[in-house]
């Protein structure tokens, strides 16, 4: 006879942490209630696996659904859990192979795996899953999968989780990067259920996912303001909250929202005996923040521990999104904000770098040279700036860029489109300041005009931004520098569109304006 079991809980007990090998610090990651046929005594793993993967915790969820089937080797639901694990819909990420072999485990086939489910509601979860993880290319499947949770939903239209994940699913048929029709039409879904469910951690994460972009980052205040409360101990939770305030150039609260993300997740590493998180997404982002707002000794602390993390001494991987790679990656791109937003000087360690063999070229190398560039036209050094054009062409004779020009990602493994194209632009930006730094201004101000167009033809991407110097910002420093006010005026407004509360952006403007109506003033003393 089918177990029914309803269950709502808010995952807080230190000795449900202690007992199922969670971080030793208190587990509160939200409350999530979820109708299941599964036995009492596997709820509490269940349910936390649940919350947890509303958070993006892919590796803690995956391990408490597999402790819950531990506890009820038959519970269909916690199979389908710990599958759902190897699906990453933003960040382009899927491990089919993975997967598939979690189902296996439950049945060989798709009936076999319906048969262990004792309710419709689980076996249409479960139907839904075998498309995720069905035939066809990952872009055909995540279209089906759309589909199949819209039906889920029509289906059980008072289950929030059905309409979390199908929200969750429509972003991820966004495959071009950020669609914002796309984008909307997830939120309407989730718009629906907020009102009832308020903190729920699913709809708030992708609540903020939707609306993290400028246009529509008031819409995601709500939410934003909410979820760090909801789900302390979620280090992806706590860092969410800065996709709205980056977007709106809130940096206190980007600031504030990061570091307690980066102290959760090095309490939760060392339960495990790993080292804390020096570079990442966390990290960068905290970094970021800290030079928008001129705190300028903390950014330089944030960039050396990431440097020393990255390169120094023997690496000790953090858990599965930490490698090497990604370390190296996150310090070149840290390193090229400093050098883009030019507020202070870069610190002597960092001015010339040396990648390990074993780092190769990609990412962190493109970034490198491309801050190096930066770095070079500053101080007026065009022997040096020429190096660099050269090398971020691929013909230097110090080195040369990979043929894909990969560009650097947020999290290591995460895809992100329209790398190639701004790869491209960061290209552009380099040639144009060589092109000035010859005093072939108008040549130089043309290459930027087109490279900016093709930057604002690149779909928007959250978070810092990439290239780490917007180019409508560089074109208005060469606009200003050109004497050519007015035009370098609009050319920042442009730039602050595309990244409010930007440091150097709202200083070039200041300085436009100044110039503007200097201008102004004397024509009216000639008059």
């Amino acid at each position: 006879m089918p177990r029914a079991f309803v269950a709502s809980i808010l995952i807080l007990l230190p000795s449900v942490v202690a007992a199922h090998a969670a971080p030793a610090a208190s587990a509160d990651v939200g409350q999530v209630a979820f109708a299941n046929s599964g036995s009492p005594e596997a709820q509490p793993d269940f349910l936390r696996g649940l919350a947890l993967l509303h958070n993006f915790e892919y590796e803690t969820a995956a391990e408490a659904f597999r402790e819950a089937q531990r506890i009820d080797p038959g519970f269909a639901m916690a199979h389908w859990g710990e599958a759902m694990t190897h699906t990453h819909p933003l960040w382009s990420q899927q491990d089919l192979e993975a997967a598939r072999a979690v189902l296996a485990r439950l049945g060989a086939t798709p009936e076999a795996r319906l048969a262990k489910a004792p309710t419709e509601r689980e076996r249409d979860y479960l139907r839904a899953l075998d498309v995720l993880y069905g035939d066809g290319t990952k872009e055909e499947r995540d279209l089906l999968y759309a589909d199949a949770m819209a039906a889920l939903q029509a289906r059980w239209p008072d289950d929030v989780d059905a309409a979390a994940f199908r929200a969750l699913a429509v972003l991820g048929t966004s495959h071009g990067g950020r669609d914002t029709a796309t984008y909307m039409r997830a939120a309407a879904v989730l718009e629906e259920v907020f009102p009832a469910h308020p903190r729920h951690p699913g709809v708030l994460h992708y609540l903020i996912h939707s609306y993290d972009d400028p246009v529509h980052a008031p819409l995601g205040m709500r939410a934003a303001r909410v979820y760090g409360e909801v789900a302390p101990e979620a280090g992806h939770a706590l860092h969410m909250t800065s996709h709205i305030f980056v977007a709106m150039g809130m940096w206190d609260e980007v600031i504030d929202a990061n570091r307690r993300a980066i102290a959760t997740v090095d309490r939760q590493r060392a339960a495990r005996s790993r080292p804390p998180a020096a570079c990442g997404h966390y990290p960068l982002w905290l970094h970021y923040a800290l030079l928008q707002s001129g705190q300028a000794e903390a950014a330089n602390a944030a960039l050396e521990a990431c440097r020393a993390s990255a390169l120094d001494g023997e690496f000790v991987s953090g858990g599965p999104m930490d490698s090497r790679s990604g370390r190296i990656e996150s310090y070149a791109e840290m390193r090229a904000h400093h050098l883009a937003l030019g507020a202070s000087p870069l610190p002597a360690a960092h001015q010339s770098v040396t990648l390990p063999d074993e780092a190769g070229g990609g990412e962190a190398w493109f970034l490198l040279v491309y801050g190096d560039a930066l770095a070079a036209a500053r101080r007026g050094d065009q022997a040096a700036l020429t190096a660099a054009v050269r090398r971020l062409r691929g013909s230097g004779d110090e080195g040369h860029a990979p043929a894909s020009h990969a560009m650097p990602m947020p999290m290591p493994g995460m895809d992100r489109p329209g790398r190639a194209a701004r790869v491209a632009v960061m290209v552009q930006q380099a040639e144009a300041l060589e092109l000035a730094a010859a005093g072939r201004r108008d040549e130089a101000v043309r290459v930027l005009e087109e490279a900016r167009r093709a930057e604002e033809a690149i779909p928007f991407e959250f978070g810092p931004p990439v290239p780490p110097k917007p180019t409508a910002e560089l074109l208005g420093e060469l606009l200003l520098d050109a004497g050519r006010a007015g035009e370098a005026e609009a050319a920042f407004r442009a730039a602050l569109r595309r990244a409010p509360g930007r440091a150097s952006a709202a200083a070039g403007l200041e300085r436009a304006r100044a110039a503007s109506a200097a201008s102004v003033a004397a024509g009216s003393a000639l008059d």
